[in-house]
């Protein structure tokens, strides 16, 4: 869960913490206090887009940091190697900055991290739900994964999946051989070219690296000759030559030594020297000895580098590539050539493979149908609890249409509609529901969706919008039973939310020389009063008024006791 929030410099906020509990932890405030700029501000430290609109004028930066608790998030972190960093060393600290021009960077626990990773981590720490932000669950593109999240079938899902790969991948292989005889035969031509050329050409690993330097012996031949026939004169063939001088060198130092022992270790090394300098000389002669230039071998390296490079230029590829090239046209062609017997081969695997997978994904199918009962009873009684008692809830599982008749996650389209009034036939639900409606439907939807897989923490930004009176305490009914179990955080305007709370912040906002500053600021009983009568009556606060939002509180209270 979320267990501290500090913003600086964003928008109107220049400070603020907060430190929300677990249960229901409702902010409110006077529209345009800067409410929504604390949602603005979970969005941002959660990999949501950010931008230089953000920062408070004049300041130079702004900084997001959330500190959670959360076991499935710190298993991310296990897994991405990061180390736990909270403020009392453990959990998850995230911070967001972002400067004047409107550049960003992320960190997770002092780590910098991508934008990504952020967006990764968030969606298993915090679902932000606003006014407008039903989109995801009325697109019907996301129904049947819904569904599936509601069924509980990943394992079946990853099961089938498999499956699917596999005739997927048989498919392939036979589309690549169902071509029309002349494409198969140019395709051969072209095939048995390459083969005939890179045969020819017979390539070798390291060839080319060889030439080069054959080349280079030979461009500078004589120099070399001249320079080898030289230094093994100076070495052995001239007289007295190096070797000879050496020599009596070594034994005038022998002698030297007698008298004066010291001298023993230059007698040493000069003998090592003559060692070396014999093995010098009969390398130089082995090695010009080897140089056997022909007359033409020059004339024969350049024109096989020039075709080494010609065909390196028509493949677009290095020495390394050709061999390659080569076994794969080899590999390409024989499959070609044996073709109508792999492709009846094929065929019969792929009939077996698609059998398989259409009755893997027919079983799908039938979880799903289990599951749409289930979903529709929950989500029904959902909507009565929110004094919704004659919508109906539907889910529509229709075959899947084309060939073959499935895809990657079955055989089924899924699609959820509603009936909102009695003798209505159920339609799409963005159609069909008000605005106060689909509020409470989204309130609804997202509670039983997300409780197998959802976020920790539920975020709703005033989603009672168009909801009033006893619909209104059934919403806040509602988020009080969804809190038990996860965190929740609600901006809203309404008495009978704001009741409900385990945690209540009041948002306010003061002038203070011609500038505009937010606070956040945790209220006790008596704050919470006066906000529940300002909610009802506005500024005109009597002590009717107060007395009102003392009793619904305390009716308030005694629902939630009993609701445990």
């Amino acid at each position: 869960m979320l267990r501290g929030l500090h913003i600086e410099n964003i928008a109107v906020i220049e400070s603020a913490e907060i430190e929300p509990g677990p249960g229901l932890n409702i902010l409110t405030g006077e529209t345009g206090a800067g409410k929504s700029i604390v949602v603005d501000s979970l969005q941002a430290v959660l990999g949501g887009r950010v931008s230089r609109e953000l920062v408070r004028t004049g300041a130079q930066r702004a900084s997001v940091s959330a500190w959670f608790s959360s076991e499935r998030g710190e298993a991310w972190l296990s897994e991405k190697g990061y180390e736990p960093g909270g403020p009392d060393g453990g959990g998850i600290l995230i911070r967001r900055r972002i400067n004047a021009e409107g550049k960003s960077s992320a960190l997770i626990n002092g780590e910098y991290v991508t934008a990504s990773e952020l967006r990764g981590l968030g969606a298993l720490l915090l679902d932000i739900h606003g006014q407008n932000d039903g989109r995801a669950l009325l697109d019907e593109a996301n129904h049947r994964a819904y569904l599936d999240g509601f069924a509980g079938l990943d394992g079946e899902l990853a099961a089938y999946r498999e499956k699917y790969g596999a005739w997927r991948e048989t498919k392939k292989e036979l589309d690549r051989l169902d071509m029309n005889e002349r494409e198969r035969e140019f395709r051969l031509l072209e095939l048995e070219r390459t083969v005939q050329e890179l045969e020819g050409a017979h390539l070798s690993a390291g060839e080319e690296e060889a030439l080069n330097a054959r080349r280079e012996l030979l461009r500078n031949g004589e120099k070399l000759t001249e320079a080898l026939d030289a230094a093994y004169e100076a070495l052995y063939g001239a007289s007295p030559s190096a070797i000879e001088l050496a020599g009596e060198a070594e034994v005038w130092c022998r002698r030297a030594a007698g008298p004066a022992p010291d001298l023993g270790a230059a007698a040493a090394e000069l003998q090592s020297a003559l060692s070396e300098l014999t093995d010098a000389a009969e390398t130089i002669r082995d090695f010009r000895d080897s140089l056997d230039f022909s007359p033409g071998e020059y004339d024969e390296v350049e024109s096989r580098l020039a075709q080494l490079r010609r065909l390196e230029k028509r493949y677009s590829t290095d020495e390394a590539g050709l061999i390659a090239e080569l076994e794969r046209a080899r590999v390409e062609y024989e499959t070609l050539k044996n073709s109508a017997e792999r492709r009846e081969e094929l065929a019969l695997e792929l009939a077996k493979r698609q059998k398989t997978a259409y009755n893997a994904a027919e079983a799908l199918s039938h979880k799903r149908s289990e599951a749409a009962k289930r979903l529709r009873e929950r989500i029904e009684a959902g909507l009565r609890e929110l004094s919704m008692p004659g919508v109906r809830f539907e889910t529509e599982i229709s075959p899947l249409g084309g060939e073959p008749g499935f895809d990657a996650a079955g055989c089924d389209e899924v699609r959820f509609l509603m009936s909102a009034n009695a003798g209505e036939a159920p339609g799409r639900i963005s159609r069909i529901a008000s605005g106060g409606e689909l509020a409470r439907i989204m309130l609804v939807m997202k509670d039983v969706l997300t409780e197998r897989a959802g976020a920790e923490t539920l975020v709703f930004d005033e989603i009672d919008e168009g909801v009033s009176g006893v619909a209104a305490q059934r919403v806040a009914e509602k988020l009080a039973h969804i809190s038990r179990t996860r965190q929740v955080i609600c901006v809203t305007h309404l008495p009978q939310i704001a009741a409900m709370a385990d945690c209540h912040f009041h948002v306010e906002k003061r002038v203070e020389g011609g500038r505009t500053y937010t606070a956040v600021v945790p209220l006790d009983r008596e704050g919470r009063v006066r906000e529940i009568a300002r909610l009802h009556g506005g500024d005109n606060i009597t002590d009717t008024t107060l007395k009102s939002a003392a009793e619904q509180l305390d009716a308030a209270c005694e629902y939630k006791r009993e609701d445990n």
